[in-house]
């Protein structure tokens, strides 16, 4: 009986070191897997362990690692080719646009019919709208390869103003007077600035063309900004849709789908988080740059 227990106690020992020895390997090879993905190297996964078994899961590891590394790559090379394509093509329709506008100056010196003027008319609005977004293809293209952003701390108080002022005269066109609600104290956060002014430069500018009667803008001591105007035309469907490229409430001339994209990219590449929803008739835009952002 002695003998058995002796055994027995031998084989629950021996099974427990063989539990550790497994638990250890798989954390190693966790480890390795975490590190290979993060740094996005070419090298392998690498493991201490004689088992056979734990040295066979490495292999297929490896081979479906391998297998990763190459259709990230591919998937980065091609990303990056369509992005050149689009700065380039977006590049240079801007010469042709430009000397199409100048011949239809000229045009529209002369004396026409009132069909042949009509007729200018939709050309000359066909043309802005080429022209706008080629430009806004062009900026989308370049907030997609810049690289990395130069954060430094700033005050989202005085960027919201400064973005703010630059609308006075679009507000005060469709008399609108914005409703303000600022923290009594700075929020800072550490953001790169011509980024940070991007996004709140687009979304001012979404509000500008939609809103109908008012603006409401408020900025949180939690970082957050939250954009709301009335939008009897969206719906919430639509409201979620916002960020999709190329995706437009209404057909308007000067409407390209890219502006709210554009802010997606840049809040998302800075670490905060962009949403949209729509309640009670309000189209509501909230921006969020958390404290560890500072």
């Amino acid at each position: 009986m002695l003998l058995y227990s002796c055994i027995l106690s031998i084989l629950t020992l021996g099974l427990v070191f063989k539990l550790i020895f497994v638990k250890t390997s798989l954390r190693e090879i966790g480890q390795e897997l975490t590190l290979i993905l993060i740094q996005d190297t070419n090298r392998s996964i690498g493991i201490s362990s004689r088992d056979k078994e734990l040295r066979k899961l490495v292999t297929t590891l490896n081979e479906q690692l391998s297998v990763l590394q190459r259709e990230r790559h591919r998937y980065q090379d091609g990303d990056r080719e369509l992005k050149e394509a689009v700065t380039n093509i977006s590049h240079d329709l801007r010469t042709p646009l430009t000397a199409i506008s100048g011949y239809l100056e000229l045009l529209n010196r002369e004396q026409h019919s009132p069909q042949t003027k009509r007729c200018l008319e939709i050309i000359r609005n066909r043309v802005d709208s080429m022209k706008q977004l080629t430009e806004e293809l062009f900026r989308y293209s370049l907030a997609l390869t810049a690289e990395k952003e130069q954060p430094e701390p700033l005050s989202l108080n005085t960027l919201l103003e400064e973005c703010l002022l630059s609308f006075y005269e679009t507000f005060r066109q469709k008399e609108i007077v914005p409703t303000l609600s600022f923290s009594d104290t700075p929020v800072i956060r550490n953001l790169d600035k011509s980024a940070i002014s991007r996004i709140f430069n687009n979304i001012i500018s979404n509000a500008a063309k939609y809103c109908v009667d008012d603006f409401c803008v408020t900025l949180n001591n939690d970082g957050s900004i939250v954009f709301s105007n009335n939008a009897p035309n969206l719906s919430p469907v639509a409201a979620a849709r916002l960020f999709d490229r190329f995706y437009t409430v209404e057909n308007l001339d000067d409407s390209t789908g890219l502006g709210l994209s554009i802010a997606k990219q840049l809040t998302e590449r800075m670490g905060g988080l962009i949403t949209s929803e729509y309640k009670e008739g309000q189209l509501v835009i909230t921006v969020i740059f958390p404290k560890g952002n500072v």
